[in-house]
């Protein structure tokens, strides 16, 4: 057997590992170590040397513990609470109000943290009970929420952008500025759909009852500008200085934890269970990812230099097809791997197996990225695998799961719309970009 075609049984054998339920960053592990001692002998151990050394170096990668620390200390403090409730009382009277306060509060809270799990069960515990009191329908309630909170995975600052950049070789800085018109397309997507649907049928989301109305705008100002106050000062710590090129990605998780940590106790909302339980996860998780980028770091080092990458390459242009076609072919691979795998094996394992070809067709690195975080944020919501179902079942247990899934699947047309929209007019991840390079 020829090492190139070795490298693809050893794809193989991993995707299969990973469908059984085996650790994916131990499999990992133990596929290019075998691998690799039976095709490069001891080289195979060098390449785990350097790849560890090189994670371990890597300054961009430092940030995301800074990030997942802000995100689980919004959870746990209940800061976003308020805003939520400042925008379900200014738009009360309209119909499919609550869809509309759930996607704006989702938008913001996406600005502040990049973890999805923390927006949907945030988003879930704060809208759940005051959608099911007005009487909104359970499915568009679901898609919502669910939706919404998978924002998070593609507005900065997206944990997901960060591990990216190291992998394409793209400025997180460029990423996460490609990344806000498309994210900001979609939740104008969500929000539109909701109110037209409301509008077209008042009974999946009747404007709130006059007990759930402010007594007067004052009310709705003052719940607005306390909630409004504390993302203002995380998004100026984080997204505002990296914008203004005053500081890395890294420097600015640093300043916006700090911040966040700061507002949670000065709105003596964060309980010290509390602060232990989010100092816990964000061990836990930038433990598993950067294990993860270790991981898959030496399978695409072994896999690179069996060949096999560029075997792909070469049979995928030996297709005849336009780059167009091409790049189609891609974010559909990566779609439909999006459905039973998470965005970690994807980003680092077969991202960088299609990355050589991306190159060969003269594509723009930034608007592939923001193509396939757009088609990995679409995977969040595509059933049976969909983990935003279970973080929202979790919290709404009485809400059926088959509703849920239901829900999920008019905002996955919405997400493949926008993958659409982004393919048609490359501008809108690319026009920011190339503000910060003038």
């Amino acid at each position: 057997m020829s090492q190139e075609l070795l490298g693809l049984v050893s794809l193989g054998i991993l995707f299969v590992a990973i469908f059984i339920g085996f650790p994916i960053a131990f499999t990992l592990i133990v596929i290019s170590l075998a691998v690799g001692w039976f095709a490069l002998g001891g080289l195979v151990v060098n390449l785990m040397t350097l790849q560890i050394f090189a994670v371990m170096r890597d300054p961009t990668l430092t940030s995301i513990p800074f990030f997942l620390a802000m995100g689980y200390l919004l959870e746990q403090s209940g800061l976003m609470d308020r805003l939520f409730r400042g925008f379900q009382l200014m738009f009360a009277s309209l119909r499919g109000s609550l869809y509309l306060a759930v996607l704006v509060t989702a938008t913001i809270f996406a600005a502040a943290t990049g973890i999805v799990g923390s927006s949907v069960t945030l988003l879930g515990v704060m809208a759940a009970p005051v959608m099911r009191r007005s009487g909104y329908d359970v499915r568009m309630s679901a898609g919502a929420i669910a939706a919404g909170g998978t924002l998070g995975i593609l507005i900065p600052p997206s944990v997901m952008l960060i591990v990216m950049g190291p992998v394409v070789g793209v400025p997180v800085t460029d990423l996460f500025a490609g990344a806000i018109l498309p994210g900001l397309m979609l939740a104008g997507l969500y929000a539109a759909y909701c109110l037209i649907r409301c509008h077209l049928n008042p009974e999946l989301g009747p404007p709130l009852p006059p007990e759930e109305h402010a007594a007067s705008v004052g009310v709705i100002l003052k719940e607005l500008v306390l909630g409004m106050a504390p993302v203002v000062v995380i998004l100026l710590a984080t997204l505002g200085v990296i914008m203004a090129g005053i500081a890395t990605p890294t420097d600015a998780g640093a300043v916006g934890c700090f911040a966040v940590f700061v507002l949670t106790l000065l709105y003596r909302r964060l309980t010290w269970p509390g602060f232990i339980q989010a100092s816990r996860a964000t061990l836990e998780t930038s433990c598993m990812i950067l294990l993860l980028v270790v991981a898959s770091n030496l399978f695409g080092a072994v896999f690179s230099r069996l060949g096999s990458a560029s075997y792909i390459a070469s049979l995928l242009l030996g297709l005849d097809l336009s780059p167009t076609m091409l790049l189609l072919l891609i974010l559909g691979v990566i779609f439909v791997l999006g459905w039973p795998l998470e965005w970690v094996p994807i980003v680092l394992v077969v991202v960088p197996i299609m990355l050589p070809l991306v190159k060969q067709l003269g594509i723009d690195l930034v608007w592939f990225s923001i193509l396939v975080a757009v088609c990995m944020q679409t995977a969040w919501l595509s059933p049976p695998v969909a983990l935003s179902a279970y973080f929202l079942r979790g919290v709404v247990p009485d809400w059926p799961l088959m509703k849920i899934y239901q829900g999920m699947m008019q905002f996955m047309v919405l997400q493949i719309l926008g993958v659409l929209i982004l393919l048609a007019f490359p501008a809108l991840a690319l026009y920011l970009p190339s503000l910060l390079h003038d």
